[in-house]
């Protein structure tokens, strides 16, 4: 089964958003990013897949017998905006020049200033790492703490951060980070993302694994 190919991309703000506000238009172009040669199954790289089913856009794979969309495996998966909000989105941050604000992005789209920045963030990640696909595969996690140590500061500065701070004397006034590393096969490049985190309890690196790894199949 062969992906759509596309040939237009839109030189305005004006002509992205008047284009991609068609959703059979943001369907059709999202699967030729994707999967500029033949449609593959998220769930286990299968191409062995049935027609597409209307109106819900989903395909069913023979092979795992799973169903998906074209947002299945990306960062766009898990939010409830739709494509129309999403790809303009992505053609104003990769062509500002200057960078873009989450206000800005808010007004250009109409939507709040907490939905963009969530927007921003999402799409300067897929950026830096060049994929909207989220990790898969076999994925390691690790965290640590960054920072001078705490008997190098200040007493007033120190005694602020006690009390602002949850951590033990050790972590006083250090900076927590995690890390997640895809492993690839030796004919693809594994891949790496680094984020400061509130802190290093389960929950916050859990949020963080959620974000940026597709679920595991059973």
């Amino acid at each position: 089964m062969k992906a759509t190919n596309f040939d237009h991309i839109p030189e305005t703000l004006t002509g992205a958003i008047r284009y991609f506000g068609d959703a059979e238009k943001c369907h059709d172009f999202m699967i030729a990013m994707r999967w500029p040669d033949k449609i593959v199954c998220p769930h286990c790289g299968s191409d062995n897949i049935g027609k597409l089913v209307l109106p819900r856009r989903i395909w069913n794979c023979k092979n795992c017998r799973k169903q998906f969309t074209v947002k299945v495996g990306t960062i766009f998966e898990d939010s409830p905006l739709g494509l129309d909000k999403w790809l303009p989105a992505t053609w104003l941050i990769v062509n500002a020049k200057n960078g873009t604000s989450s206000c800005e992005l808010a007004r250009s789209l109409g939507t709040t200033q907490k939905t963009a920045w969530f927007m921003l963030h999402r799409i300067r990640l897929a950026m830096q790492d060049g994929s909207i696909e989220k990790m898969k595969g076999r994925v390691e996690a690790d965290e640590t703490w960054i920072g001078g140590l705490a008997r190098n500061m200040h007493k007033d500065k120190l005694h602020k951060i006690r009390g602002h701070n949850k951590v033990s004397g050790g972590q006083i006034g250090k900076t927590a980070v995690m890390g997640l590393l895809e492993r690839n096969a030796p004919e693809k490049h594994s891949r790496v993302r680094v984020k400061v985190v509130e802190g290093t309890r389960r929950y916050d690196l859990e949020t963080q694994v959620r974000e940026h790894v597709e679920k595991g199949r059973k």
